[in-house]
């Protein structure tokens, strides 16, 4: 969903070094793991608690165009299901947050922007038309961790532009960027549409 940044290789997994392969794993799942293992005991003992695992895309998302790329973030969201499975009874709380298409610094040194002049990055893919701030999956972490009934979500892959109609928050420029639905009209259906159509702040479900 976050569009994978350009040094994850566009190779098959056999043309892929695979010592560079499992150090991905490593940094990318791994320490997922560690954190949780010393985090969570701190939150049973409290018997309260919410984890939230950051990830690129939904657990029905599809093949994320790389061998370990993919591998990697549909871990953390299985890491997020089992977590759920583990703490529910504790009063602990697990679930997989994605953004949509991140503009993050990382990105913007890709397009060779900055956060004041992001759009000239259209030119070279429209779909970034449809980027968010860090800020915007920040205010879904704060909806998540100010909600008394977030155990409601336990074991499930969320995302920010769902989170952002049920809560209400907005982007910092005050938009409410949908890049699911955007995607399912602009890629998976192919249909002619306007990035601003999918900015625009709509009615908020209540």
């Amino acid at each position: 969903m976050g569009r994978r940044p350009a040094p994850i290789p566009d190779k098959p997994i056999w043309k892929q070094p695979l010592d560079t392969g499992l150090k991905l794993l490593r940094q990318a799942v791994h320490t997922h793991i560690v954190t949780a293992r010393h985090a969570l005991p701190l939150m049973v003992a409290r018997g309260s608690g919410l984890v939230i695992e950051v990830t690129d895309g939904t657990a029905d998302s599809g093949y994320r165009g790389s061998f370990y790329y993919d591998l990697v973030k549909s871990d953390v969201i299985r890491i997020a299901q089992s977590l759920a499975a583990e703490l529910t009874p504790h009063g602990v709380t697990a679930l997989a947050l994605t953004p949509g298409f991140l503009r993050s610094e990382a990105m913007l040194d890709h397009f060779g922007v900055t956060e004041s002049t992001w759009r000239n990055g259209v030119a070279r893919d429209r779909h970034f038309a449809l980027s968010e701030t860090p800020a915007y999956l920040g205010r879904a972490v704060v909806a998540l961790a100010s909600d008394p009934s977030v155990s409601r979500f336990a074991g499930r892959s969320l995302a920010t532009w769902g989170l952002a109609k049920e809560y209400g928050f907005v982007d910092v420029d005050g938009s409410r960027p949908d890049w699911g639905g955007y995607m399912a009209a602009a890629i998976e259906r192919a249909e002619p549409v306007d990035p601003e159509d999918y900015r625009r702040v709509h009615s908020i479900a209540m």
